[in-house]
């Protein structure tokens, strides 16, 4: 790293490629990227170590993705960074072997990606990004990074040159970005103005819980999984009848999550292709309608809050709760007295109002992509679209000013651009190794061909038939594209779409081919 004033040479920067955020998203592109000789990246994190979601790591809650969605395996399956081989380094195989589970405890995965970042010579945590700007004379992201906290020594021993050391604020140079910051709790309009210890998001469910124990109600609003699995924890420690639990959502039903197996083809690569070249208005109605595939519940989790009520109901017991679905919150008052929250609700279908108080509501609602202020000095060069949301493209590139030559990638920042797979662990090791590709040409990993059995949008026509052999098209799209033969798009710059990657709407007609990597190249050489 580089101290300020003190800048570096235009042709040496610091990094290849930096990420700001460490979530699983930019741990999985770190993973990825130390198999990648050559690649200089680095990752800077504000929290002093990695966590997912804290506040919902409970008791006997699982991922909803199979283990296989681990930060790298459905790209190279033998990176020492897979889950199996966090398990063979804690001596875990056998037991798991045993468990014979898909779905991993969430704790587990919570533990996996801790054991990711911590042996990962590129991940910086305590370190806070405070601001990016664009130096065309030099052609690179200069960053103003802050140590929040002092740096631990990686579980794989000392620290590397700069990890070392006391420092307070630096300069680092880049040639490229990846902003995986994540998202943040959301809370509806109707409770934006509420100043109460007792109406707090999920995300701080876990932490939260206990001052719970002893209020006469409790109301859960939202009634996807992780309203579903809170409600299913407080009905489970709720103590006696005297305590009444109550359950609000605005979907029609506490309706199970789409997990057909064809269903869940909407969360592949050739879906993402698809919505990706949708028109933006299209996007935006269609992402609502989808719901029941990222805001519906677990079966499972429906069935044992069932039972539960079920066997409380046994001689006449009292199930004491209430199922509102069709329900939305419009405003939101509290008692200075008694401390009591008033909601004020709304029957969708009757089109009825009707008052709910209660001592304490747990916001299940969800969370939303944020624009940092880091971003605030290169703001006037991103390009966004009416809505004022980044304009995205398929390589995950924000659009900007012709005058920026480096690229600003995103990670979980592109729902509107790139569908319902953006929050998606099952799509993660895919996307950062979209994103390594286009950053080194095409010399990052063999990118999957198209796997989905369903064809998303009108199929091709070829010969006068609607329905051309895969293998035929695919050999035609190669030829065309000029990836069928050695030294053809290879040699091409990322920006030119040559390379081991997917056309933008094209099929790869190489993926299938050749060996897992290519000989290292060093990131901007193609560029040189």
């Amino acid at each position: 790293m580089v101290s300020a004033p003190g800048l570096p040479h235009p042709e040496t920067p610091d990094y290849d490629v930096v990420g700001v955020g460490l979530g699983p998203f930019n741990l999985s592109l770190a993973a990825l990227a130390d198999g990648l000789p050559g690649l200089r990246a680095a990752f800077f994190e504000q929290a002093p170590a990695f966590t997912w979601h804290p506040g919902l790591l409970l008791e006997g809650t699982t991922l909803q993705v199979p283990f296989l969605a681990d930060l790298v395996t459905l790209i190279d399956p033998t990176s020492p960074w897979s889950f199996l081989s966090y398990l063979r380094a804690h001596d875990r195989l056998f037991r798991f072997y045993l468990y014979e589970r898909f779905h991993i405890p969430r704790r587990e995965y919570d533990a996996y990606c801790r054991w990711v970042a911590d042996g990962l010579h590129s991940t910086h945590f305590g370190t806070r990004v405070d601001a990016v700007r664009w130096h065309p004379d030099a052609g690179l992201f200069r960053l103003v990074v802050t140590q929040t906290a002092p740096p631990a020594a990686p579980a794989h021993g000392e620290p590397p040159a700069d990890h070392a050391g006391a420092w307070s604020t630096r300069v680092v140079t880049a040639r490229h970005l990846v902003l995986g910051i994540g998202t943040e709790p959301a809370t509806p309009p109707a409770f934006a103005g509420v100043e109460s210890d007792r109406v707090f998001h999920s995300a701080h469910y876990r932490q939260r819980r206990a001052s719970l124990a002893e209020l006469s109600h409790i109301t859960v609003v939202g009634s996807g999984q992780s309203g579903a699995e809170v409600f299913a924890d407080l009905v489970r420690n709720q103590r006696t009848a005297a305590q009444h639990l109550t359950w609000i959502t605005r979907t029609p039903a506490f309706a199970p999550m789409e997990y057909s197996k064809l269903g869940l083809e909407q969360f592949t690569p050739d879906y993402v292709r698809y919505f990706h070249g949708l028109a933006q208005g299209r996007k935006d109605a269609l992402v609502p309608a989808q719901w029941q595939l990222y805001k519906g519940i677990d079966a499972d989790t429906i069935a044992e809050i069932y039972d539960l009520l079920y066997e409380r109901t046994i001689d006449g017991g009292d199930e004491a709760v209430t199922l509102l679905p069709g329900v939305s919150v419009q405003s939101t008052s509290l008692d200075g007295e008694r401390g009591e929250i008033a909601l004020a609700c709304r029957h969708r279908d009757q089109d009825r109002t009707f008052a709910l108080t209660t001592d304490a509501v747990v916001l299940a609602t969800g969370y939303a992509a944020r624009r940092p202020a880091l971003l605030d000095p290169v703001a006037g060069l991103l390009r966004l679209d009416d809505g004022g949301r980044f304009q995205i493209d398929a390589r995950y590139r924000i659009a900007t000013d012709p005058s920026v030559t480096g690229h600003l990638y995103v990670q979980n920042a592109e729902l509107h651009t790139h569908g319902i797979g953006a929050p998606d662990l099952g799509l993660g090791a895919w996307r950062a190794a979209v994103i390594l590709d286009d950053l080194t040409g095409g010399h990052a990993y063999r990118l999957p061909p198209p796997s989905a059995f369903t064809t998303f949008g009108a199929p091709p026509q070829a010969g006068g038939y609607h329905h051309a052999p895969r293998t035929a098209a695919t050999a035609a799209t190669a030829t065309a594209t000029g990836h069928g033969g050695p030294g053809g798009a290879a040699a091409r710059p990322a920006a030119e779409g040559g390379g081991r990657r997917e056309p933008d709407g094209a099929v790869e007609g190489a993926s299938d081919r050749g060996v897992r990597r290519r000989q290292p190249v060093m990131l901007g050489e193609a560029e040189r």
